[in-house]
């Protein structure tokens, strides 16, 4: 059995140039974290947690530190080999959607399954399953202008479970949502973790999702503090 965590990351630093100093938006953060759990990523507007997420989706690199994801040296990919990282080993659920405002909800959930190599058959087959699991089928042939929040946002969750990741990161995933969709969106992703066995980081300043996860990562600019987030 292999014990070694799904993700390591040791003095993860990340400096964006600015003028002679630069701005830190992390600072030797050091985690791990073990298959199937639920963590939330805590802490106020700069906290660093949306930064800290982006390294771990491959969408930006760190400047300094170690990470590893399912025993892949995400900083040592070149840029092609980061792009079959995001398709393969994580999914990821953006605040503002991002679906694809010429296709169709079933055509944005299968693009990455079909940019990855998949088959068409198979991948339409697979999203057809988790559309109907997120109460979407009847939506499949709208566009996301058809759509409301919550239906784009669950549009946007059926996209990341294509490719049936390892791991499903989601930033802000209710920030645009009111308070129903948003508690809606959180169940979908408790029970992905919790009957599905899906590993899941998620990033708020919000309590919404508090009673869900498994764990919490607290940041305070840029740093992972000890406190519990009691006082965020």
């Amino acid at each position: 059995m292999d014990l070694s965590p799904l993700i390591f990351a040791e003095n993860l630093t990340r400096i964006y140039p600015l003028g002679p100093v630069g701005v830190v938006a992390l600072r030797d953060v050091t985690f791990s974290i073990s298959s199937g759990e639920f963590v939330l990523l805590k802490g106020n507007s700069g906290s660093g947690k949306s930064t800290l997420l982006a390294l771990l989706g491959g969408l930006d690199r760190p400047t300094s530190g170690r990470l590893h994801v399912a025993g892949v040296d995400v900083t040592a990919l070149t840029e092609r080999e980061l792009t079959q990282y995001r398709r393969r080993v994580v999914g990821i659920v953006f605040q503002s959607f991002h679906l694809l405002p010429t296709l169709t909800v079933l055509e944005n959930v299968c693009l990455p399954a079909l940019l990855a190599g998949a088959s068409y058959e198979s991948t339409q087959a697979k999203a057809l399953h988790w559309l109907k699991w997120l109460d979407m089928l009847d939506r499949r042939h709208h566009l996301p202008g058809e759509l409301s929040g919550g239906e784009a946002q669950r549009t946007a969750v059926a996209r990341a479970l294509i490719n049936d990741p390892l791991v499903i990161l989601a930033d802000e995933p209710t920030g645009n949502l009111d308070t129903r969709n948003g508690a809606r969106v959180v169940d979908i992703l408790g029970s992905l973790h919790r009957d599905h066995g899906r590993t899941i980081v998620m990033a708020t300043h919000s309590p919404i999702a508090d009673e869900v996860a498994t764990r919490h990562l607290c940041l305070r600019d840029g740093t992972i503090v000890d406190d519990r987030c009691l006082s965020l």
